[in-house]
């Protein structure tokens, strides 16, 4: 299916949900129900200008493809969405890249950039903190970030799709809920949307990314799914993507795409603004599994990947589309509660 019918919302959400989604949807709404206002983050204009400013060149020199979906935003969001990243970002590197004790290092950036104001000087922090306190962003979001990157600490295999789901929550879902906040949207109904595309988006990620990860000693593809398709780590290992590996990539693949058409709909129930922005975030991340069929699922011996032409290329029809979508998605959700408060509390 095209990414034109996921956006004019072809494909609804299903009225009933798995066991994974009903766990990931608990998570979700603990979240929006203890949301804490942030307090206003007293400092001088030109700090905070220049905090930001440190956010923006992190976005820049680490994601290309966020960067030119962000920039589809207005200015203040586009200032808010880059804080967010350069936030999950350095969360990431603390457990990837660095070195020494890396569980003591999380917790004192935790301790850092999740109290507001930031008790430290650190330009991220005072960024986010800022952005948290302007969208009122629910703090137990980021809380729940953190914790999904530190699994990286101490696991390194799951044994089912509906385990992954759960990871795939933590690091992924968890960011779409936050930017959720700092585009605007409709109210409850919004959430199971953003909760499913950030496990697509993560699972692109994740089908992507098997050389990389397997170097780095972490296996994120499901145990028993492998099994089925006779596949085990020595498969992996050795990077055989024979025929068994072809169509364990196809099955993958499909799941993948099904969740995107089921998620995409909820862009429909975002503030017109922020539109344009997650579906062009989501389609150049489809785009990602479309390179990845286009070489038989073989990812050990190239890393799937838009140029900056093919995604400049796909640009004008995602806007086009995301101009004239329908919201078909609401019928598909039972009533959740009354709408969020998604107005910022200072500009």
């Amino acid at each position: 299916m095209g990414v034109c019918g996921l956006l004019e919302g072809d494909v609804e959400m299903p009225k009933q949900r798995t066991l994974w989604e009903q766990e990931l949807l608990a998570l979700a709404f603990e979240g929006l129900e203890r949301e804490m206002p942030a307090p206003p983050v007293e400092t001088s204009p030109d700090l905070l200008a220049q905090a930001y400013a440190q956010c923006d060149a992190i976005a820049i020199e680490h994601s290309r493809t966020f960067s030119m979906a962000s920039r589809l935003l207005p200015e203040a969001q586009r200032e808010a969405a880059r804080a967010l990243y350069a936030f999950c970002r350095i969360t990431d590197d603390l457990i990837d890249r660095s070195s020494g004790n890396l569980e003591q290092g999380l917790a004192d950036w935790r301790a850092c950039a999740l109290v507001s104001p930031p008790p430290c000087d650190d330009p991220v922090a005072l960024a986010w903190a800022d952005t948290r306190h302007r969208y009122r962003i629910p703090a137990r979001y980021a809380e729940q970030l953190v914790v999904g990157v530190a699994t990286d600490l101490y696991k390194a295999r799951y044994s089912s799709f509906d385990e992954l789901a759960v990871y795939c929550y933590g690091v992924a879902s968890t960011v779409g809920l936050m930017a959720m906040h700092i585009i605007g949207f409709s109210g409850r109904d919004a959430i199971p949307y953003a909760v499913k595309l950030g496990v697509a988006m993560q699972l692109t990620n994740i089908l992507r990314d098997v050389r990389e990860d397997w170097a780095a000693g972490r296996l994120y593809l499901p145990q028993d799914e492998l099994a089925t398709f006779g596949l085990g780590e020595d498969d992996i290992a050795a990077g055989r993507a024979d025929e068994r590996w072809r169509s364990f990539m196809r099955f993958q693949i499909d799941r993948n795409r099904r969740l995107y058409a089921e998620a995409m709909p909820g862009i429909a129930k975002l503030q017109r603004s922020g539109r344009y922005a997650i579906a062009a975030a989501a389609d150049l991340y489809q785009a990602i599994l479309d390179d990845i069929e286009a070489h038989d699922g073989d990812v050990f011996r190239e890393r799937a990947h838009l140029t900056m032409w093919a995604k400049l290329r796909r640009l004008p029809g995602i806007w086009w589309r995301s101009r004239t979508m329908r919201d078909r998605a609401s019928s598909a959700v039972e009533e959740l509660g009354p709408p969020v408060e998604v107005a910022p509390a200072r500009l």
